[in-house]
C-alpha cells in the first residue's frame, strides 16, 4: 500500500490510537477523541500539526468504521 508523504503523520496517529475506540452496544462508534492530543504528543506531533492532520484522521476513522460494519454483517 502506498502512503503519500503528507499522510504519514495521520497514519501514525491512527495506528497509535488502535485501542482507543468507543463502543456503543458492542460495536465501534468512533475514536475516543479525548485520547488524541495525548497520543499525538507522545508521537511528537505538535498542537498546530495536529489541527492540520485531524481531518485526515477523521477520514481514516470513517473508513475504518465502514470496514468494521461490513465485517459484522
Amino acid at each position: 500500500m502506498e502512503v503519500w508523504p503528507d499522510a504519514w503523520p495521520a497514519l501514525r496517529l491512527f495506528e497509535a490510537l488502535g485501542t482507543q475506540w468507543r463502543l456503543g452496544q458492542g460495536t465501534p462508534t468512533g475514536l475516543d477523541y479525548t485520547a488524541v492530543p495525548l497520543v499525538a504528543s507522545m508521537l511528537g506531533i505538535g498542537r498546530h500539526d495536529l489541527s492540520d492532520i485531524f481531518p485526515d484522521l477523521r477520514v481514516m476513522e470513517v473508513e475504518a468504521l465502514a470496514v468494521m460494519a461490513e465485517s459484522m454483517e
